[in-house]
């Protein structure tokens, strides 16, 4: 038998005893900076939502710096540059798994394009993700956690939402003919629409996808649909029941009507609709000149209430 340095006398199978017993230590120290009163607690979240009475629940970063959407940003491609992007600073992090994801967001929602520079920056559901630093003495100081002043700053910022049934965006509108067109809603019950180019801004779902009307409906009556569904791969209806806008919008203004069985979101009393050909892609159009332009307008604030059956 050997002898401690103090005069005690160890076996080997002592000393690996006092091994074992300092990793369990470890292990249980490590695992406690997880624990709280006894319950396994996640790491800390780099994406989770916060909640605002006037807002609801929007995306926050792990500090709870609210994260927020660019109308101008049809793509998945960022269109603030320059000074624009002092302002709005851009969100990424590397850790987006699911481990580091709060509750109510989904991973899959979550990805990440490449701007200039070979810059990173994550989107969510289709749109890139930036901070608000707006300028104080002449310095761009980001917005302080739990601050959602950024909230419809020029009508085309908002604060990121996961449950959205409208969006708003602004681009430049390209028909099915790839031909560009703007559009003036000015003493008209529909848009009215002339080649040219010009952003506008109008609706489109969570993801981006551009919302129609017709321009033939009536008041909370669409006159499109048929009872067998035949037309709709066409032009689909807009299936939601469920009314989440940007604070710029009025949401009493939206509502929802049934087809045939089927919910059908309203606007003003329009139906509104998707394009078949869009194919559900972000920032497509090509409906405002199918099957002529003004036939099948995009959804848009200006619109008048549409006319009585």
């Amino acid at each position: 038998m050997k002898t401690t340095s103090n005069g005690i006398g160890m076996h080997p199978k002592g000393r690996q005893g006092i091994f074992i017993g300092i990793f369990i230590l470890l292990a249980v120290t490590i695992s406690s900076c997880h624990r709280k009163d006894g319950v396994d607690r996640p790491p800390v979240f780099v994406v989770k939502l916060n909640n605002y009475t006037s807002l609801g629940s929007y995306l926050t970063d792990n500090s709870g710096r609210t994260l927020y959407y660019f109308a101008n940003d049809s793509a998945s491609v960022n269109s603030c540059s320059g000074g624009c992007a002092k302002v709005w600073p851009i969100f990424h992090t590397d850790s987006l798994t699911s481990q580091f994801i709060g509750d109510g967001l989904s991973l899959s929602d979550f990805g990440e394009i490449t701007i200039s520079g070979g810059i990173k920056q994550n989107t969510y559901k289709g749109r890139p993700l930036y901070y608000y630093a707006p300028s104080n003495g002449g310095t761009n100081k980001l917005e302080a956690p739990g601050h959602t002043s950024g909230e419809g700053v020029g009508g085309v910022w908002f604060v990121a939402k996961p449950d959205y049934t409208i969006m708003l965006t602004r681009a430049q509108l390209v028909g099915n003919n790839s031909k560009n067109y703007i559009f003036d809603t000015a003493g008209t019950p529909s848009p009215t629409y002339s080649e040219g180019n010009g952003k506008s801004i109008y609706f489109t779902d969570a993801k981006g996808v551009t919302l129609y009307i017709f321009k033939p409906d009536k008041f909370n009556t669409n006159t499109f649909t048929k009872p067998d569904f035949s037309n709709d791969p066409v032009w689909p209806l807009y299936q939601m029941d469920k009314i989440v806008v940007p604070s710029v919008l009025d949401k009493s203004l939206f509502g929802v009507i049934t087809v045939f069985g089927k919910k059908q979101m309203t606007y003003k009393g329009w139906p509104l609709y998707y394009f078949g050909q869009d194919a559900m892609t972000m920032g497509a159009t090509k409906g405002v000149s199918f099957p002529a332009a003004g036939v099948w307008p995009v959804a848009t604030r200006g619109l008048m209430t549409a006319p009585n059956p």
